[in-house]
């Protein structure tokens, strides 16, 4: 058995699932956490659903092959600590993986989640085949997971594929703390911002804007609410989800010349709204990138869907499974 644990900043989620003789791992059942209180009081809800669903289904901590967490960063995948992800107030230098350890007594993996999700595309989903893949989780956020000749590559602190923090405007609009970043223009906070800022000119001057009636409403665009109005013809919201493109299409080019990966693999807002950015996005690329890269690299949405978190931290799971069998061959 397979235990993954989710960690994020509005949910957190608890997935049971087993190996299947090296397809992707099954999921058995999750549950899905709120994330709120402190540190110490959120393991404890993780502990008690987890155990909880191995009851349900019969089972014991014993069962346990390996156990996988997925987590926003900054972490240290080495000695296992959570430190102070921005969308995770208080959780400064937590032990994370020797707390699971010592309650569950099951090797534990610990990755950020777009490493997480990078190894789950890879090994199951749109990255299979590949030996150089580059995952970009295109959410809430904009990272990267890299998968470099047939192995994932995190960087000399685990601060690798930090691609949202690349300025790709000397203005804009802000993700990363960076005015202008790679997440301001592609990540659901950015394509918010945007929106935010073309709905504003358009009131000032007195037009209308079908899914932002008033000034008022402004606070409340999402990217998702601006993807139904583009996908209903609204010329406002059309516009913010080229602009997304355009610097998408911009942000691809540099990792084709830098990475010269088979594949770049999109989660979520792009796997959703492929059809509002890939025109233009491509149309960027084909003028920035190196042509012979750009000619063997494939750009796809996620394979894994929206149960791409789930599999990511199973994916760790496996990994861990894998090391503990690895460990007892050699004793």
């Amino acid at each position: 058995m397979l235990l993954g644990f989710d960690i994020g900043g509005t949910k957190c989620a608890v997935i049971l699932g087993a190996e299947a003789n090296g397809t992707k791992p099954e999921i058995i059942t999750k549950k899905g956490i709120p994330t709120s209180g402190t540190p110490a009081e959120m393991i404890r809800h993780l502990f008690s659903a987890a155990d909880e669903l191995l009851e349900q289904h019969d089972h014991s901590r014993d069962s346990l092959d390996g156990i996988g967490i997925s987590c926003g960063g900054p972490l240290s995948s080495k000695r296992g600590m959570i430190l102070s992800p921005p969308n995770l107030p208080g959780w400064d230098n937590i032990p994370i993986v020797d707390i699971v350890q010592k309650h569950f007594g099951v090797r534990t993996t610990l990755q950020n989640d777009a490493n997480a999700c990078a190894v789950a595309e890879w090994k199951y989903g749109a990255g299979v085949g590949y030996d150089n893949v580059v995952f970009l989780t295109f959410g809430t956020g904009m990272g990267a997971g890299l998968i470099l000749d047939g192995k994932l590559y995190s960087g000399t602190t685990d601060l690798a594929g930090e691609v949202g923090h690349m300025r790709l405007t000397e203005t804009g609009p802000a993700g990363f703390g960076k005015a202008g970043s790679f997440e301001g223009y592609c990540s659901g906070g950015g394509i918010a911002q945007l929106a935010q800022l073309k709905a504003r000119e358009q009131l000032q001057m007195g037009k209308n804007v079908s899914f932002c009636p008033t000034h008022k409403d402004l606070p409340r665009l999402t990217a998702k609410l601006v993807a139904e109005a583009a996908k209903q013809g609204d010329p406002v919201a059309i516009e913010v989800y080229k602009t997304c493109g355009f610097y998408l299409g911009r942000g691809i080019a540099v990792l084709i010349d830098l990475i010269n990966p088979q594949v770049i693999i999109l989660g979520s807002i792009y796997g959703r709204s492929k059809e509002l950015m890939e025109p233009v996005m491509l149309e960027v690329i084909r003028r920035e990138a190196l042509e012979a890269s750009s000619a063997d690299c494939s750009i796809v949405a996620a394979g894994l869907g929206e149960a791409i978190g789930d599999y990511a931290a199973l994916s760790l799971a496996v990994m861990a499974a894998q090391g503990r069998q690895q460990a007892e061959a050699s004793k």
